[in-house]
């Protein structure tokens, strides 16, 4: 029996300086060639699910109860020119009949400015659009989102790599969203100002318009998912440790002056993005509650087994899920499907 990764590619053109070797003849851009550089683990196998032209440039994936994958898509990032339009889009992917692959695109939203997340939820889906997160909504059934709110705003731009995103509904049904080093955001609320300068994570309860600050520090935390138990795990992208379990109000020093006391549960420096915890019963036990993240600098989606031990948690390196020789496999966000296989977004850059 075989456990399936499916991928969500970017495909784009390569200039010929930095083509992987192939035949002279074939397509540089077809995922197929991509595909045969994939050493994957005993008992997986890779398809891909949804390429260009369906879509482009994913950013973050998230699935709705319909089974559509919804995904935040910048051709723009990271950043636009001068006099240029936003132009970014949100972008919902189906399977309409049942063969395993991605046959319709939807543009939901259009005109946007780098969105980083997109969680459907509340009749449509909170996006985050440079300084704001918004709530668009389709209210004629096109599939077009026709109504536009701005939920929040006031978050910093001072580094476009930095700005909120991670989208994720949390066990306690509040959206929690994550915010990097290099940004400092003033929000307004019905109920105050709330400030976060530097790295952390924000959690917002919609219903109530409240908004408070989950956790402070790390560096560049870019993922972010919760186990069987609700514990927070996230991957920090830029620092050192890995992936770190978090709880309410703990603080991870982001600044060269002082001594990190929370450290993450990796050795070494691992520059993780994207993160999913293993629960379906499609994988056997020893899998169940393994941690699922991207070393998009390696090109390798990489696995670690999470055990309690006395209050705290300790990891263990797997055998990786997927490696890659091709330079340009950049995968950055990963995600249980409903039908039980571990989906990865390829940014697909050689850079």
């Amino acid at each position: 029996m075989y456990i399936k990764v499916v991928v969500v590619a970017l495909v784009l053109a390569l200039s010929p300086a930095i083509l992987r070797a192939a035949d002279a003849a074939a397509d540089p851009t077809d995922p197929e060639l991509e595909r045969k550089t994939f050493k994957v683990a005993d008992g997986f196998e890779v398809n891909l699910w949804a390429s260009d032209p369906l879509m482009a440039k994913p950013i973050q994936m998230n699935w709705d109860a319909k089974g559509r994958l919804w995904v935040a898509s910048s051709s723009q990032y990271p950043q636009i020119k001068p006099g240029e339009a936003p132009a970014d889009k949100v972008i919902v992917l189906e399977d309409t009949n049942n063969d395993g692959a991605a046959d319709k695109s939807t543009v939901f939203a259009d005109a946007l400015l780098i969105p980083t997340g997109v969680e459907p939820g509340d009749g449509g889906a909170y996006v985050a659009n440079s300084t704001e997160v918004l709530h668009l909504k389709d209210s004629d059934g096109d599939g077009k989102a026709d109504q536009r709110r701005v939920v929040l705003s006031g978050f910093g731009t001072e580094d476009t790599h930095h700005i909120i995103h991670t989208f994720r509904w949390g066990l306690d049904g509040r959206l929690y969203f994550n915010q990097s080093l290099y940004i400092n955001s003033h929000v307004e609320t019905p109920h105050g100002v709330r400030r976060l300068k530097g790295s952390g994570v924000w959690r917002f309860r919609p219903e109530t318009v409240s908004l408070d600050i989950f956790s402070r520090g790390m560096v560049n935390p870019w993922g972010h998912a919760f186990d069987d138990w609700g514990q927070s795990f996230f991957t920090d992208g830029a620092g050192a440790g890995g992936i770190h379990y978090v709880f309410p109000g703990s603080v991870f020093a982001g600044a060269n002056d002082y001594e990190r006391v929370l450290n993450g549960m990796n050795s070494g420096s691992p520059k993780y993005c994207g993160l999913e915890i293993i629960s379906g019963r499609h994988f056997p036990d020893d899998w169940q509650g393994s941690a699922i993240t991207n070393d998009f600098r390696a090109n390798r989606v990489v696995r670690y087994q999470l055990t309690d031990q006395n209050g705290t948690y300790l990891s263990k390196q797997m055998p990786d899920v997927i490696t890659s020789t091709d330079v340009a496999f950049r995968p950055i966000d990963v995600k249980m499907g409903p039908d039980g296989a571990i989906y990865i977004a390829d940014w697909y850059n050689p850079i």
